[in-house]
């Protein structure tokens, strides 16, 4: 069977996403005078980094085809971060409701949602917006919620009215070439296996 994008290589990952954070798209130039300059190349994109447990030999094996695959093919997949496929407030595994963009400020980072009756997001909590990613800056709670400010700005296209999810909310990304690490232990076959990713926008 075919693979198709994207592809779902973090359900039952036996480890742990130890970095998951928005990444400047910036260059910086000096000039003769000492005057450092920016240049914008766009609004920040996420970027993660993944950690196995030391696994078996046959695991770790399994495991590298698998990520070695998407990273050589440059193909999508979901990605999230571990500690937050749900609200700080509300652990478990009960089912979590998805709400709706209900507003969207003028500055095009503070909004407010409808539909999470019985929710309480804090700040670092994270959710899908549409098509995008975003982690929430300040607590809100209500049905709708008051108004409050997410990280990064709201992408070009989003408008009220789009999905809301909190449960394992997601972005695409691409594995960065050369991050894929797959040492064992000689004497045992055991090892881990970690690898960084990119957002990846069409």
């Amino acid at each position: 069977m075919a693979l198709t994008e994207p592809l779902d290589l973090l359900t039952g990952f036996p480890g742990w996403s130890t970095d998951f954070a928005l990444m400047a798209r910036q260059e910086q130039s000096r000039h003769a005078s000492g005057r450092t300059r920016v240049k914008d190349f766009g609004q920040p994109i996420w970027r993660g980094q993944w950690q196995s447990k030391t696994l078996s030999s046959n695991t770790l094996d399994a495991l590298r085809a698998r990520i070695e695959q998407a990273m050589i093919s440059q193909m999508t997949f979901t990605a999230y971060q571990s500690s937050r496929c749900r609200p700080i407030k509300h652990p478990g595994a009960g089912l979590l409701p998805a709400g709706t963009l209900n507003a969207i400020g003028d500055d095009d980072q503070t909004v407010r949602v409808a539909g999470l009756a019985g929710i309480s997001l804090s700040i670092g909590d994270m959710m899908r917006i549409g098509s995008s990613l975003y982690r929430m800056q300040e607590a809100a709670s209500g049905n709708p919620t008051g108004v409050f400010t997410i990280a990064p700005h709201l992408w070009p296209g989003t408008v009220t009215g789009q999905p809301v999810i909190i449960s394992k909310p997601w972005c695409l990304m691409t594995i960065d070439p050369g991050s894929l690490s797959a040492s064992a232990d000689p004497r045992t076959g055991r090892g881990s296996i970690s690898f960084s990713a990119t957002e990846s926008r069409g």
